[in-house]
């Protein structure tokens, strides 16, 4: 795992712990301000240790778990401090899942083809129209292809292996984009049932939102 100070200013006293997406990095992220809050990223799920302690002294603490950091977070709920809010964004705690997350079916093809997915088709889904995919490419993930690939190599045996059984008072609120292409939609309500705001985005939303500040309200 890696992790990237995206905001971070010396007389703000709000931190957002920001859990990405598989195969993204900090960069795509770079664009959206914040006023309020500081806002850490991890990312890279090559492995599950913390890289850095998440400092202390803050009057409020947000996560922020976006698609298979979903997962990720409430699997490392355990290492993380108390949050006073906690949000899914097109995610579930159930990333492989017929019913709440994504199919089975569909998550090994993204497997076997994810080398020739991740030059291009995979983040033509991700993103609901050509205008975001452009804003995207002005400022796109680095990691390299390998690494990305290993990574949901690695997470697919995490996720197999894993006898998780979610606490639904984890999360206090989700948010499904009505055009993700990643989760199927209906998954994402099953999952999330009463807590969950539906908004016109695709999987990615951020570029949808003003400011870090706007997604946490």
């Amino acid at each position: 795992m890696q992790y990237h100070w995206l905001q971070q200013k010396p007389l703000n006293k709000k931190l957002i712990v920001f859990f990405g997406g598989w195969s993204f990095d900090f960069r795509p992220f770079e664009c959206i301000p914040s006023f309020e809050y500081d806002v850490l990223m991890f990312y890279d799920y090559n492995s599950l240790e913390i890289p850095c302690q998440i400092p202390e002294g803050y009057e409020q603490y947000i996560l922020l778990a976006w698609s298979m950091g979903v997962f990720i977070a409430y699997l490392l709920k355990d290492k993380l401090p108390y949050f006073h809010k906690k949000i899914a964004v097109n995610g579930t705690p159930y990333p492989i899942d017929n019913e709440k997350g994504i199919p089975l079916k569909t998550f090994d093809l993204t497997l076997k083809y994810a080398q020739i997915g991740l030059k291009k088709k995979f983040y033509e889904n991700v993103f609901s129209d050509s205008i975001l995919l452009e804003k995207y490419l002005s400022n796109p993930v680095q990691r390299l292809i390998e690494n990305r690939v290993n990574e949901l190599i690695y997470l697919n045996n995490i996720i197999k292996n894993s006898r998780l059984e979610y606490d639904e008072k984890f999360y206090d609120k989700a948010i499904i984009g009505s055009n993700d292409k990643i989760i199927p939609v209906k998954n994402q309500i099953n999952m999330w049932k009463n807590i969950a705001d539906i908004i016109d985005c695709g999987h990615f939303p951020f570029y949808n939102f003003k400011s870090w500040d706007e997604i946490c309200s």
